[in-house]
């Protein structure tokens, strides 16, 4: 096995995981807000707004299931044969997608996007592949590239769109499946065939008894989860919420919100790549200084000025990054007895939970202000901080000796 080759088709896959969630974003506001009727935006007479929120939220929601079910599938029947099936499944999802979008078949959109995220869910099938085969300073340096992939891909997404969309609404698909095909030779070439397992259980039994949330049954798994679900609160409630809040501050358009993000993402994606170096040491000691510099740049949004908002905003993937460089090789020795699947897709699994509650919250909070919701995002990872020390203290006489 060659470990540059694989290292590279994990990044490539966990990139494209991301472009396919972020690919429709340009695409889908002129469908359902152009005013001009149409299959999609006319769906049983409902109205447009709904059916966008709908069309949005369903991939979100795919993902959500597949990063609790793809990591411990695959520490059944190995990473190898779920990397590829789902990398050829998403391809074909984006394949009906674009089918659904000339045929203007909303319930066919709904059932494409909802499919494609769910094998897009594979995101814990790559870390915990890096994990597996890679260990100590290696090991932090593979989940960091893995993770500035990820970042790149929500710039890479509808940049993809953009540049394309213009040659017909089927090629930004196009493109997305061509990719993901090469990743998919790619990781075929790059990750050995593993033996066949003597277990007998279906897939159904591993579903339902080996899904990542049953790692909360154990006392560290849980407390870790608590943790990263309160610092997570914070990053999506920053991620979902300052877009609005440029817009309500600084009267920013979508072209200058879009400039924001490719400075932020592109920032946060060279974190992600030097974080790995970093890695060891007192782990969740650093870990508790990361989340309240997360804490600090959500902050500086909430209560700051436009100029200060600007530089957090841009500034706020550094200690995002370097957060999630120095906790996730720790969980992957730490809990390694688990399945490095179920662990990473504990991880997966977490962040999209915050995902969908800073939704729910943030849409009753924003009715008062919407610095409030950033509010209690940055309230949220400053007690994630204080949390990890806390446990670090708790842990103190047992992780002697542990980096």
């Amino acid at each position: 096995m060659h470990k540059s080759l694989l290292l590279t088709a994990a990044c490539l896959l966990a990139l494209l995981s991301t472009v396919g969630a972020s690919l429709p974003y340009p695409i889908l506001p002129p469908l359902f807000a152009s005013g001009t009727a149409n299959g999609l935006n006319a769906f049983l007479g409902l109205p447009p707004k709904l059916l966008f929120g709908i069309a949005l939220a369903i991939n979100p929601l795919g993902l959500l299931i597949g990063a609790t079910l793809l990591g411990p599938l695959s520490d059944r029947y190995g990473r190898r044969p779920l990397l590829l099936g789902t990398a050829y499944g998403a391809a074909a999802g984006h394949a009906l997608t674009a089918v659904a979008l000339v045929m203007e078949s909303y319930p066919l959109f709904v059932l494409a996007r909802f499919a494609t995220g769910l094998l897009e869910g594979n995101g814990s099938i790559c870390r915990a592949l890096i994990a597996e085969k890679f260990t100590g300073a290696e090991r932090a340096r593979g989940l960091s590239l893995v993770n500035g992939a990820f970042h790149l891909g929500w710039l890479v997404g509808p940049m993809l769109a953009g540049l394309t969309l213009g040659f017909g609404i089927v090629v930004p698909f196009a493109a997305a499946i061509a990719a993901l095909v090469l990743a998919g030779v790619l990781a075929a070439i790059a990750l050995p065939r593993e033996p066949a397992s003597s277990e007998t259980t279906s897939v159904w039994q591993v579903a339902r008894h080996r899904h990542a949330l049953n790692l909360l049954r154990h006392a560290e798994p849980r407390t870790l989860f608590f943790i990263q679900l309160a610092g997570f609160c914070g990053v999506t409630a920053f991620y979902e919420f300052y877009p609005l809040w440029l817009v309500e501050e600084g009267q920013y358009d979508a072209a200058r919100i879009a400039l924001i993000n490719m400075a932020m993402c592109g920032i946060m994606t060279a974190a992600s790549v030097v974080a790995g170096h970093y890695a060891g040491g007192d782990s969740l000691r650093r870990a508790g200084w990361f989340a309240w510099g997360i804490a600090l740049a959500v902050a500086c949004v909430a209560v700051g000025n436009l100029w200060m908002g600007l530089v957090a905003i841009t500034l706020f993937g550094i200690p995002n990054a370097f957060f999630n460089a120095t906790v996730q090789p720790w969980a992957a020795e730490r809990f390694a007895e688990h399945g490095q699947g179920a662990v990473m897709g504990l991880m997966s699994t977490t962040f999209c939970l915050a995902t969908i509650l800073m939704a729910l919250v943030g849409s009753v909070l924003v009715l008062i202000d919407t610095r409030l919701v950033l509010a209690v995002g940055a309230a949220a990872s400053l007690w994630a901080g204080w949390r990890l020390h806390g446990w670090r203290r708790e842990l103190a006489p047992a992780l002697k000796g542990i980096h």
